[in-house]
């Protein structure tokens, strides 16, 4: 009789998670995400070229300005730490 009680839990455990998993997917393509998902669009190719280039421009950007600072610890900090005597 045990055996059964326990083959019974375990199956209705398992309908429990199996309904979880079905409501968690119901839920996709609902609020905010779901929203933008919806209004997503594969962009033309003008506009993707465009995309690219604005990131490429802001890439080097960022670049740069981590290069400067490094520049000024590397090589502008010593000196003017020789100069104060530090």
């Amino acid at each position: 009789m045990k055996k059964k009680e326990k083959e019974r839990d375990f199956i209705k455990r398992a309908w429990d998670v199996q309904r979880a998993i079905e409501e968690r997917g119901d839920k996709i393509g609902k609020g905010k995400y779901g929203r933008a998902l919806k209004m997503a669009r594969k962009p033309e190719g003008e506009e993707y070229n465009k995309s690219c280039q604005i990131t490429a421009i802001g890439i080097l950007i960022v670049g740069a300005i981590g290069f400067a600072i490094y520049l000024i610890s590397a090589h502008l900090a010593p000196w003017i730490a020789g100069l104060l005597g530090l």
